[in-house]
């Protein structure tokens, strides 16, 4: 522990704060054995895919131009098919981000007249450009596709009488985001959706539940497709890239709902049949095989952080005695300098940009200044440790990520050094 200690204060960390979190680590070993748990259970299940899959050295290998009979893409989506429980999956690079995603699988489904509907309040704020909620080129708005929703209650629950009320014979598409994105409220699980979905399809069997799984890859050891959901997507720089997708995203589901998808990703009549994966088959696999493992360290970081400031008296979301369903942990400061130090912390942890200071700035698609906290190997990868959040009351920040879980605890210990030194938390706090 001396020499363990010492390499700490090498990277900065005191001695009170390097107590104090190992302290708050050794208390939550038992909670972290369950993580555990199901990131072996994860594993398995994976490498069960690949192996009834047939995953060669072939599969391996890059494509170029149309990509036609590409053996490694084909193969790669059975897997993530098999992983899901789902029918089918479209897996690739052309997906620019899990927005991307999200906005294919749904336009892909919708048509002129047609209605969105979420019971689950407000999507992502990336998301209200793509829908039409604030004016933008191209969204669905102007394609004639009606947009509603369902505030959730106070409790952060679902608010069955209204969505009673609300679903209705335009009703084309259910949208569930499963994470909090930047909302103080609880992520649902498995389980809370799955139930939703069944209250919904009695009301319309014949509507498309599609879930944005973003964030909750591999945190339990069943997906929404697995538990009533017609449609989910999702990106590869969050959990099931594991830290080496380059780039890219996913849908799974029915067939039929993914097909169409992909022929809105690509053109109607080629769909999936086209598009080169130009070398990246190889990260898509071994990520998709190291997710399990990776998503389980940042879990484990994300039960950290909200034990360590709820500990010193700090708003967070979820406690870290509450089951997880996600990997971002909400912590709020109502304190607008605590929070950017906060991110400057995690700056300063990361292995790429350390010395970049982090400030608020005016980030496409969102309403108010955003500070993002990401030296990662990949451009926004929000599986490597990050933090961001938008700089408004109530000055939450959302943490999520970690490849390993050691560099994940020096992460969250060096935000606490960072508000100890300006002034924030006091070394009296910390005793």
């Amino acid at each position: 522990m001396t020499a363990l200690k010492e390499q700490y204060r090498k990277l900065g960390i005191s001695e009170a704060v390097f107590d104090h979190c190992m302290k708050v680590r050794t208390d939550l070993k038992e909670i972290f054995e369950e993580s555990e748990e199901t990131a072996e259970y994860n594993q398995l299940k994976v490498l069960d895919a690949m192996r009834r899959c047939r995953v060669s050295e072939a599969c391996l290998f890059p494509s170029s131009g149309y990509g036609y009979n590409d053996i490694g893409r084909d193969t790669l989506e059975r897997v993530y098919a098999e992983v899901f429980g789902a029918e089918d999956a479209l897996v690739r690079p052309l997906f620019a981000c899990g927005t991307h995603a999200i906005a294919v699988a749904l336009m892909g489904n919708l048509r002129p007249g047609d209605e969105l509907y979420s019971p689950a309040g407000k999507p992502y704020d990336t998301l209200e450009e793509v829908i039409g909620i604030r004016p933008s080129a191209g969204s669905f708005a102007e394609y004639g596709i009606k947009y509603r929703q369902t505030d959730l209650l106070p409790d952060g629950s679902f608010d069955y009488e209204e969505i009673r009320r609300a679903v209705n014979e335009k009703t084309k598409v259910v949208m569930i985001q499963r994470s909090k994105g930047y909302q103080v409220r609880p992520s649902f699980s498995v389980q809370q959706i799955g139930e939703l979905i069944a209250f919904i399809k009695n009301l319309k069997p014949d509507v498309i539940a599609f879930v944005d799984n973003c964030y909750g890859e591999f945190v339990e050891t069943i997906e929404p497709t697995q538990s009533g959901a017609d449609l989910i997507a999702g990106s590869l720089i969050k959990n099931p890239g594991g830290g080496l997708a380059p780039t890219g995203g996913y849908i799974a589901g029915k067939k039929e709902y993914v097909e169409a998808a992909a022929c809105r990703l690509t053109t109607p009549g080629l769909g999936r049949e086209v598009g080169a994966t130009l070398g990246v088959n190889k990260s898509f696999f071994q990520g998709l095989f190291m997710a399990p493992s990776v998503t389980c360290a940042a879990v484990k970081g994300a039960i950290f952080a909200a034990a360590l400031y709820e500990r010193l008296g700090f708003e967070v979301l979820p406690k870290y005695s509450e089951p997880r369903h996600d990997i971002i942990q909400a912590v709020a400061f109502h304190n607008r300098d605590a929070m950017i130090a906060f991110c400057q912390g995690i700056q300063e942890a990361a292995p790429v940009d350390s010395f970049v200071e982090c400030e608020p700035w005016a980030m496409p698609g969102y309403d108010s200044d955003v500070i993002m906290a990401a030296g990662a190997f990949v451009s926004g990868s929000s599986i490597e440790l990050s933090a961001d959040g938008p700089v408004k009351p109530p000055y939450a920040v959302y943490f999520q990520g970690g490849l390993t879980e050691q560099h994940v605890f020096f992460g969250i210990m060096n935000t606490l050094q960072k508000l100890k030194d300006t002034g924030i938390i006091s070394e009296e706090q910390l005793r």
